[in-house]
């Protein structure tokens, strides 16, 4: 299979037809080798439109989902960016490639310590451990904040953590349609709503939808 053909297709037939024309965006893609970041077993299907499993009934990301999202945050090179799953740490790469510091936290250590491995050469990366679905009470403001798995609602906490000007990207609701949003807060108490586009993903662990109790 040629990898850097596949790499070009990726972008030129899934994610630029997605809306996604941020020029350093789609160079991203281009850039860093999607199938660095997965299995062996998966290599074939790095650059698929399609969500890659990954241990503990985790999820890697469409592309085109993570290229909108990454879009829609429009990161500076002088911000700073809280990113809440690891996961397979592409996602993890495009930040670090764009923010001045990106902190990650993942709660399955084994799944950030094969991250790491793949991240070795970026110098921008604080890895944390921890279940972080509320809040990652580090005492910090971020500028961007992405959330890789989708909530049923959106904590509030992690709009709280936003410095003014910052954009919090996160999928919330459930099945059978979830919804991409953009959250910017603008004053203290206050939030710009952005709905970007509707999608499904794979919930954040202890973030699934409550089940309704029927009488």
């Amino acid at each position: 299979m040629d990898l850097e053909q596949a790499r070009f297709f990726m972008v030129e037939q899934q994610i630029r037809p997605w809306d996604v024309l941020d020029p350093k965006v789609l160079d991203l893609f281009l850039s860093i080798p999607r199938h660095d970041f997965v299995d062996e077993s998966q290599i074939d299907l790095a650059y698929a439109d399609i969500e890659l499993p990954l241990p503990h009934g985790q999820n890697m990301l469409h592309p085109k989902v993570e290229a909108r999202m990454l879009q829609a945050l429009d990161v500076d090179e002088e911000e700073t960016a809280l990113e809440i799953g690891t996961g397979s740490g592409f996602g993890t790469a495009l930040l670090a490639s764009l923010a001045k510091e990106v902190t990650t936290v993942e709660l399955y250590k084994d799944l950030q310590e094969t991250a790491k491995q793949r991240l070795e050469h970026f110098a921008n990366i604080d890895y944390q451990i921890g279940n972080a679905i509320q809040d990652w009470n580090d005492g910090e403001q971020y500028d961007v904040i992405m959330l890789t798995g989708s909530v049923a609602e959106v904590p509030q906490r992690y709009l709280e953590k936003l410095n003014l000007g910052g954009r919090l990207a996160v999928v919330t609701g459930k099945a059978p349609v979830m919804t991409a949003r953009l959250y910017t807060r603008i004053s203290q108490d206050e939030w710009d709503i952005e709905d970007i586009f509707e999608t499904m993903m794979t919930p954040l662990v202890d973030a699934e939808p409550k089940e309704a109790f029927t009488f």
